[in-house]
């Protein structure tokens, strides 16, 4: 029987990198074949699974990008803008899929994500849920259906670590209600409301968040109308679904050609 194809877990000390490397080590489809972090990190050095309070696993995290890339064939990547960057550039080079859930990246940001596309399968998405992505193939459907008569709210809540808002899956049901209704996002995006405002703009879309305790990610599109509302929810409780998807587009990424998908092409939700 040949070898797993070896993963990489970037960020390993966070609570997705841990997530993440403990879906693997359960995986009878692929092996840990690295564990990242940034140089400095009291992790670099140690085995994975010691470093996470556990037995041994005979991974040592490093922060030697380039020789742990080596050795893999995909890298599963929940970190930070910049980190996310930066090691795009090496999954190219390693012909390795990049698959990422980090969020907080801006429109810029992603266009540098292009170049590397052409050498490597890259699996982009805000959420790796499979409830989420039939939650925005939903919302985009019923923006599509109703009126401007019908305003749009997007709410949002996570943990109370959470460093960006609105969160990445409040972005991604932004985008498909302002695609179902045929305009730009940018152009109607109500982010954020302090003191007098004055009355809701027509046809805008609008975000509201919440941040406190241990919620794991609650999302909710309302389409308010006069008399009526309709509400789309999803509620995640347990990060392990994230991970989960996470696997699911990796392996479905090792037998892409070079190229930019996100988990509507993972599942087939694209029409």
């Amino acid at each position: 029987m040949s070898e797993l194809p070896g993963i990489v877990i970037a960020g390993a000390s966070g609570r997705m990198g841990q997530m993440l490397i403990q879906t693997l080590m359960a995986s009878d489809k692929v092996r840990l074949a690295g564990a990242l972090e940034r140089p400095g990190h009291d992790w670099v050095g140690q085995d994975v699974g010691i470093a996470m309070g556990g037995t041994t696993l005979g991974v040592v995290v490093s922060d030697d990008v380039l020789e742990t890339m080596s050795q893999a064939q995909a890298v599963i990547d929940f970190t930070a803008p910049e980190a996310t960057l930066a090691l795009n550039k090496i999954a190219a080079q390693a012909r390795a899929a990049h698959i990422i859930g980090t969020t907080g990246m801006t429109e810029a940001q992603i266009e540098q994500l292009e170049p590397a596309s052409r050498h490597c399968a890259i699996v982009r998405a805000g959420n790796m849920s499979l409830g989420v992505n039939l939650l925005v193939q939903l919302t985009k459907q019923v923006a599509a259906a109703l009126d401007e008569d019908f305003d749009i709210e997007v709410i949002e809540a996570h943990h109370h670590h959470k460093v960006d808002a609105p969160s990445g899956t409040a972005l991604m049901l932004g985008e498909a209600a302002a695609e179902g209704r045929g305009v730009d996002l940018n152009a109607v995006k109500d982010a954020a409301r302090d003191g007098i405002t004055g009355a809701r703009t027509r046809g805008h879309i609008g975000f509201s968040n919440i941040r406190g305790g241990d919620i794991v990610g609650e999302h909710d599109v309302i389409f308010a109308g006069q008399g009526e509302r309709i509400v789309l929810r999803h509620m995640a409780t347990d990060r392990a679904l994230f991970a989960k998807g996470a696997l699911k587009a990796t392996l479905w990424a090792l037998d892409q050609r070079p190229g930019a998908y996100d988990m509507l092409d993972v599942l087939g939700l694209h029409k």
